[in-house]
């Protein structure tokens, strides 16, 4: 159970890091809002995540 519990507030503490990066970082970044930018943003971490669980099944050798 402790471990499970030091996961989750290791899990708590990179999510409130990141929120307060975007929070104060992100109106530093001087990125146009075009249809482009907001698919690229929505669509990414999809892409991304496919991209892991193929290269996973890849290495287990479930995907030949």
């Amino acid at each position: 159970m402790s471990f499970q519990t030091g996961f989750i507030f290791k899990v708590l503490i990179v999510s409130a890091g990141l929120s307060a990066l975007i929070k104060y970082g992100g109106p530093t970044l001087s990125i146009p809002a075009t249809p482009a930018n907001v698919l690229i943003a929505v669509f990414m971490p999809t892409f991304v995540v496919a991209i892991a669980l193929l290269w996973r099944a890849y290495l287990q050798g479930e995907v030949k």
